[in-house]
Parts: C-alpha cells; sequence; structure tokens
C-alpha cells in the first residue's frame, strides 16, 4: 500500500487518537475509509535516540479497542498454535517478518539512519511467536492484503473495520 505524507492536521489527529504528543511519524500508513490515520509509519529511532522497531503503529482508537478485545479473548494463543500447525502459515509469517524489516531499512536509509541494535527484529512476535495482534494488524494494515497472514486472520476476526468509519464514536 502507498504510504502517504502526514499533514499537520493527521498529525493533530494522530496526536488526539493516542491522547499524547505523535512523535516521529515519517507518513502515513494506512488510513479509515473518512481519510483519517489509522496506522502511521514511524522512524526506527526516535528523536530523542530511542530504536524504534514497530515501524507501523496502529493509532486509531476504534481499532486499538478492538483489538485488544481480541488479545483478551485468547485469540494470539490460537494462531501461535496454528503457526505450529500450519508449515504454510508458519513460512508465509516468516515472508512477513523479512518484508517488515526490508521496509524499516528502507526507511532507515531514506532517511540516513542506521539501527544496528534492532537489525533482524521485526514486530508482534514474527516470525516465530504471535505476540502483539496491535502491530501484526497494523502491519497488514499498512502492507495490504496477503503480506501478514497473521494480522490478515487477526483483522478478518476484528469488530473494526477499516472500511467502516466509526471515527466520530472515538
Amino acid at each position: 500500500m502507498p504510504l502517504t505524507p502526514a499533514t499537520d492536521e493527521d498529525i493533530a489527529e494522530v496526536s488526539r487518537q493516542l491522547g499524547r504528543e505523535a512523535r516521529d511519524i515519517v507518513a502515513i500508513a494506512a488510513r479509515c475509509i473518512c481519510g483519517k490515520p489509522t496506522v502511521v509509519h514511524t522512524a526506527p529511532r526516535l528523536a530523542d535516540g530511542t530504536p524504534f522497531p514497530t515501524t507501523y503503529y496502529l493509532t486509531h482508537r476504534g481499532a486499538t479497542s478492538a483489538v485488544s478485545t481480541l488479545e483478551a479473548s485468547g485469540m494470539m494463543a490460537e494462531l501461535q498454535q496454528r503457526l505450529a500447525d500450519e508449515p504454510e502459515l508458519a513460512a508465509a509469517y516468516q515472508a512477513a517478518h523479512e518484508a517488515f524489516i526490508a521496509d524499516r531499512d528502507k526507511t532507515a536509509h531514506e532517511l540516513g539512519l542506521e539501527v544496528p541494535e534492532i537489525a533482524g527484529i521485526s514486530a508482534g512476535g514474527m516470525p516465530t511467536r504471535v505476540k502483539c495482534l496491535h502491530a501484526l494488524i497494523g502491519h497488514a494494515l499498512a502492507a495490504g492484503p496477503g503480506v501478514n497472514p497473521i494480522g490478515d486472520i487477526a483483522l478478518e476476526a476484528c469488530s473494526w473495520s477499516p472500511n467502516k468509519c466509526a471515527c466520530e464514536s472515538y
């Protein structure tokens, strides 16, 4: 999916969504059907020097709430078991891990950053664990269907959808 530059209006909306000042946003990686930011693409090193491996950060309040409910339901354990039982799913998840790192490395290169502390590390537990559905769905929304299979599965099970605006509810 194409990234779009973050406008001042986007940064203000993300700050409202997060309840704090947004920081180090490189672009908007996914948007609600109404156009508001849903996932931000964050620099791999924050302005204060902190390495930030979670390139795609889910910010939409409706999405984060629904994903928290999924996590509380035990879905991560179910997906973890599927990785153990389904070699094709595990291989696709490995590929998602590699795609994530390639995206982050490209951004680091474009920004002239070196972030050796997070080399080989992606997010959400990839490539062998299911640790954070927020990160995995964020990646799935940013990359588009078929890139992160665990994120795709979780998004499909989610009560929130980027195709139906719920922004005014939050």
